[in-house]
């Protein structure tokens, strides 16, 4: 999901037993996550009036949202959602700002009720936003951090000043945020390194050298990732089936990421895969492989976010796969969340499903994990089209056309 930003660098999250919710998919579960068990019945908040909610209740209509009216009703002050920027991925002005905005309204909240800004990159002004979003009588903020340093002042000057925050997404290490909200991050990660070895196969790689990417070193998020699919990949390369032939320092920039692998093959020229972790990352790359001649189904990329060029690249045969994160389940879980926060309610140990350890602090902090998907050609329909994520209109097009017909993509 996976940034030319400045994070503090994360210590892994560990735990155990995640519940995970996921759209269209059954739930699973996971020895290798950032999450802990903790409730799979329903309930609501005692005494809110409101809807049972659960970490499995929401959906793309956003039906459980309309039943927190009552809840939203109840409630006092503004809530602030503070985004950190639009290079690291199009989806926080593209999906998150407007499924939030759908969330708090379904739900009842006027456009003086709540604000959503994005930080464009900036840690000053992410800390200026949420300063402002305070004083302006925000008393729920909703953040994903652009760092665990900016992350901190944030939590810290909205507790003196008597304010919530929701980690949204990334957990801010060091932190005092009152919940966390996001997706399973070392599981998105599992799934890009299954995703490679079902490729090679699929695509009959003989003699794999992979290229192994990562997201930024101070992103956290990254670092669950990298996590995740280097557990896959670890007993391949032990045993010798494949060959790691480089491993760049990171980036979540794209110009950038696409210099680190042209440097990676000039250097091993012998590479016929690479482990990318999103899909802006891996659009550059293909882009590059093209101008070298490389035919389809024979140089396995792996991605994330599941974004429209993404997709195509999926469909046509330059892209294994790309996981793909609801995140209208993830805007709906973090307006639900600060609506009880808001209400002064305690919430649904139902939609509070797991944990995560914030190792810096030394606490454990209630959270709603969900659950992500690996999207191949096969159930593009399934997913990402049916969710309305990417509409089958834009991906068919031109030369992609043959491609959605040959997977029943319309």
């Amino acid at each position: 999901m996976g940034l030319t930003r400045k994070r503090a660098v994360a210590s892994v999250i560990v735990a155990s037993g995640l519940l995970v919710a996921a759209c269209g998919s059954s739930s699973s579960s996971s020895t290798s996550t950032t999450a802990s068990g903790s409730g799979s019945g329903s309930g609501s908040g005692s005494g809110s009036g409101s809807a049972t909610v659960s970490a499995t209740s929401f959906n793309n209509s956003f039906t459980t949202m309309a039943g927190l009216k009552s809840l939203a009703a109840s409630g006092k002050g503004k809530i602030a959602v503070i985004l950190p920027d639009t290079v690291s991925s199009a989806r926080y002005t593209e999906f998150d700002a407007p499924y939030l905005t759908k969330a708090f309204t379904t739900a009842g909240l006027s456009s003086s009720q709540f604000s959503i800004q994005n930080a464009q990159g900036s840690d000053a002004t992410q800390l200026t936003d949420a300063q402002s979003a305070i004083a302006g009588g925000a008393s729920v903020l909703v953040v994903d951090p652009l760092d665990s340093g900016v992350g901190t002042s944030i939590e810290s000057y909205a507790k003196s000043h008597g304010a919530a925050v929701i980690d949204y997404d990334r957990l801010t290490l060091g932190g005092s945020r009152q919940y966390y909200v996001s997706f399973d991050n070392v599981k998105v990660g599992t799934l890009i390194g299954n995703g490679m070895v079902s490729c090679i196969a699929a695509w009959k790689v003989a003699k794999p050298q992979l290229a192994v990417m990562a997201g930024s070193p101070t992103d956290n998020n990254a670092t669950l990732f990298s996590q995740g699919y280097n557990a896959v990949l670890a007993p391949k390369f032990a045993s010798g089936a494949y060959v790691k032939a480089v491993s760049p320092a990171g980036t979540w920039d794209p110009p950038t990421a696409v210099t680190e692998f042209q440097q990676a093959l000039t250097a091993h020229p012998g590479i016929n895969g690479v482990v990318v972790p999103n899909d802006d990352n891996a659009a550059p790359i293909i882009t590059y492989l093209k101008t070298l001649g490389t035919p389809a189904n024979k140089f396995p990329v792996t991605g994330q976010d599941a974004t429209l060029i993404g997709i195509q690249n999926v469909i046509s045969g330059y892209q294994c796969g790309s996981v793909y994160k609801p995140i209208y389940l993830e805007a709906q879980a973090a307006a639900a969340l600060a609506l009880y926060v808001r209400a002064g309610k305690p919430a649904p140990a139902a939609l509070v499903n797991g944990s995560a350890k914030d190792t810096t602090a030394n606490v454990v902090v209630k959270a709603v994990l969900l659950g992500p998907e690996w999207v191949t050609p096969t159930n593009v329909q399934s997913t990402v089209v049916k969710d309305a994520f990417v509409p089958a209109s834009q991906i068919c097009t031109g030369a992609y056309a043959a491609d959605c017909t040959k997977y029943g993509i319309g």
